[in-house]
């Protein structure tokens, strides 16, 4: 299923895309989701959870490009679509890998061929998982809606973006598993997926939903760089 994020300070704006975005999505038989967002910081709240965002540039407080910039340092590497009553920003849109800039009112033809690209795009780049088993099943524990695991014993606690679930497994295997893939071992009892920290300092990571982990002194060290690593490798520093 296909998550799409439409954010526009405007609200007719925000539902009248969003509805052409419905139907055209149906039109292609396409099985998706789509949420509204009313400014940059609620979305950004919910960020990991989306395959397209849709996102206004004129909004007040933090404006749309910020909002993308913000996105893109917490890892977002997804579909990120720019529409506007103004085409001042056509060339800003580059620096934050806009995938598309469409000027409002939008065209019903040019959304659903940005549509029909971002779709292609997406069955193109599969989402990065694991698989675990529980309860006699077998399940894909897709990486980007994880934002800890909590080390129990020999009992993985995982905390997704809407779930919590938990199964048996040495937690030296699971590190194995994700060595590379953007986790870290703060603290022994937390496995923190670095995409979703959004502030951090030597007791504490605080997550995009306010979440706080506990960090190891002795691991502190360890951690910035791993923070500032997976920030380069992803965009966020240059």
């Amino acid at each position: 299923m296909i998550s799409i994020a439409v954010c526009d300070d405007e609200l007719l704006d925000c539902v009248t895309i969003s509805a052409q975005i419905r139907t055209i999505m149906e039109e292609l038989g396409a099985a998706f989701c789509i949420e509204q967002f009313q400014s940059g910081g609620e979305l950004l709240k919910s960020l990991g959870r989306f395959d397209i965002i849709f996102l206004d540039i004129l909004m007040e407080g933090m404006d749309g490009m910020e909002t993308a910039r913000r996105c893109r340092s917490l890892a977002f590497d997804k579909v990120l679509v720019f529409f506007s009553s103004s085409r001042d920003y056509v060339f800003d849109a580059y620096d934050v890998e806009a995938f598309h800039y469409l000027v409002k009112p939008v065209d019903e033809g040019k959304l659903k061929h940005v549509l029909k690209r971002a779709l292609e795009r997406q069955r193109q780049t599969p989402r990065d998982y694991i698989v675990v088993s529980r309860e006699r099943q077998t399940r894909k524990l897709f990486l980007d809606s994880v934002r800890y695991f909590e080390i129990w014993g020999r009992q993985i606690e995982v905390h997704e973006e809407h779930e919590v679930f938990t199964w048996y497994e040495q937690i030296g295997a699971l590190e194995r598993q994700l060595k590379g893939k953007g986790f870290f071992r703060c603290h022994k009892s937390y496995l923190i997926n670095l995409g979703h920290v959004e502030v951090y300092n030597r007791k504490e990571a605080i997550l995009d939903n306010g979440e706080r982990i506990l960090i190891a002194r002795r691991r502190y060290e360890e951690f910035c760089q791993e923070m500032v690593e997976y920030m380069r490798k992803s965009g966020g520093i240059l």
